[in-house]
């Protein structure tokens, strides 16, 4: 009886909105019959469509990693790596070469054992694409296994952030897979959905655009240590987990209210007075360190190839402009210059005037003498995820003010993760300006942030490419003095304000919503789903 009228509150709120609604609703009538017990149902931020997240950075393929993958060391709650999959390691005394032993009772989901080769192909294939693994990649010297648990890493210099490296808590996260996936070249997608975590993926129900479904991993040994951030047990305390798609924000929260589903990743702001009042819905910020938001352009063609359009963007970007449509109430958001996010040990505000100052009339200047003469500028709008399609707005209407030819082009976010790995020209289908943003673990160091970095074609999409800031990042992941490592930091920001690889529209905390009968919800800057019971 309360499950059908729980359908039946929802049901009159939704004709009260619109006929999409009322499709939304007979969406989750049909997925699968209610089971509390077991069954939790998540609301996430995006459609998940794209599955490799060594292939793509978006944080909505990540959370699926986290789900069915495991990592050789996890990032705890002080920001250090703990060991997950590695039961030990040693480092020699000459700080070069360090061996790592795998725990017993690793399983990959189809029943064949984790071995140290399949560990050593994943780190490979991963190193190629993220920032922080290709400066290890580039300070390493032999990557080679010992035995069937052993392999060993060998420097050709020393290199303070190895084990920071492996442990690190987002995009792009360094997930184990089997051998046979990993050899994958790492610009072309997996087809396979195998890892060793606390979850699989159930392949036969998963329904791009509606649902995706997992199933507790009933081989999976969870480490004997309390969960903290990513580290410690990964202790699963429900037998399936379903992610429901439901881009209409109003009929999430209806959902929401009616416990149709127990949790709504990341509801838009406008939306969090209603929830608030809501009997029986948790509003809390679980990410204790917040986002950071870009505004990412284009490096390889006009008018972004040219270092003075990007610098307009600098004196065109207000940042209480953008903050205030995405996050709204001012408990939620600060304005911040600092490329490597404040309220950690690398913030600083050098270099930070034309942040700081907006000049519009600067700004037509420098795109004068960038040469812009009126072409179509390609701004991507995800129209699905409303922080994002709101700061795409205000972007799309300072540009207009600036004298730039807009062509607003609207998507899912799912499509713009694909089309953003286009490197050919705006008008045959590649791209200009999109925005994203970050979770601070992500960019709090200028080697963890890869948005500043300028390696090219390696560079993260946008590929900028610059000698001066490659230098200064590996200066820094050389150094293990607090002192120097800030003084390199200030002299990469500097560099950084020059060259502009992205624009900082400011930092922001993003709210989650769910039922009070959840218990076990994780503190971190990602979303977890294990640990999480459902009570009564």
């Amino acid at each position: 009886m309360t499950a059908m009228m729980n359908r039946l509150t929802v049901f009159t709120g939704l004709l009260r909105t619109c006929l999409p609604g009322v499709i939304l609703l007979l969406v989750l009538a049909g997925a699968g019959p209610l089971s509390a017990e077991t069954t939790l149902r998540i609301v996430p931020h995006a459609d998940l469509q794209n599955i490799d997240p060594v292939w793509t950075t978006a944080y909505i393929t990540r959370n699926h990693g986290y789900m069915i993958y495991d990592t050789l060391f996890s990032m705890d709650a002080n920001l250090e790596a703990q060991p997950q999959m590695v039961d030990s390691w040693s480092v020699d005394d000459n700080g070069l070469t360090y061996t790592f032993t795998l725990r017993d009772g690793l399983l990959w989901h189809d029943g064949k054992p984790v071995r140290a080769a399949d560990c050593v192909a994943s780190i490979k294939r991963w190193w190629m694409r993220d920032g922080m693994g290709q400066k290890l990649r580039d300070f390493t010297s032999r990557l080679e296994v010992v035995d069937e648990r052993t392999f060993r890493l060998i420097l050709k210099e020393p290199y303070g952030l190895v084990i920071a490296t492996l442990g690190k808590i987002s995009s792009n996260v360094p997930f184990m897979m089997p051998e046979r996936v990993a050899k994958t070249d790492p610009y072309t997608q997996i087809k396979e959905n195998i890892g060793s975590g606390p979850f699989i993926f159930v392949a036969d129900e998963w329904v791009p655009g509606y649902k995706v479904v997992y199933v507790r991993n009933p081989d999976y040994i969870p480490r004997s240590e309390p969960p903290s951030f990513a580290s410690g047990g990964k202790v699963v305390k429900v037998d399936r987990v379903e992610w429901l798609y439901i881009p209409d924000p109003s009929t999430a929260q209806a959902a929401l209210a009616a416990g149709e589903v127990d949790y709504y990743e990341r509801p838009p702001v406008d939306l969090l007075p209603l929830m608030e009042r809501q009997p029986g819905v948790v509003v809390a910020s679980i990410d204790p360190l917040g986002v950071q938001g870009w505004l990412r352009p284009n490096h390889l063609h006009p008018p972004f190839n040219n270092k003075k359009a990007r610098q307009a963007l600098l004196w065109m970007v207000n940042q209480e402009d953008y903050l205030r449509v995405i996050a709204g109430d001012p408990r939620y958001w600060q304005i911040c210059p600092a490329y490597f996010v404040c309220g950690t040990s690398f913030e600083t505000d050098v270099g930070a005037e034309a942040l700081m100052t907006q000049d519009l009339e600067k700004a037509r200047q420098l795109l004068a003498e960038a040469g812009y003469a009126g072409e179509p500028v390609v701004l991507m709008d995800p129209t699905d995820i409303p922080m994002l399609h709101n700061a795409t707005l205000v972007t799309a209407q300072m540009l207009r003010k600036i004298g730039v030819n807009v062509d607003l082009q609207a998507m899912d976010w799912s499509t713009l993760t694909s089309r953003r790995a286009e490197k050919k020209p705006p008008a045959e289908g590649g791209w200009n300006l999109f925005h994203t943003w970050w979770t601070a673990a992500d960019v709090n160091s200028p080697v963890a942030n890869i948005g500043v970095a300028g390696n090219c074609d390696e560079a993260w999409f946008g590929w900028p490419c610059n000698e001066e800031i490659e230098k200064i990042r590996d200066d820094f992941a050389r150094s293990t003095d607090m002192a120097q490592q800030m003084a390199l930091t200030e002299k990469l920001q500097l560099a950084a304000f020059e060259e502009v690889p992205y624009v900082n529209f400011g930092q922001w905390i993003l709210p989650t919503a769910y039922r009070d009968y959840l218990e076990g919800v994780i503190i971190s800057p990602v979303p977890f789903f294990w640990n999480i019971s459902k009570g009564q």
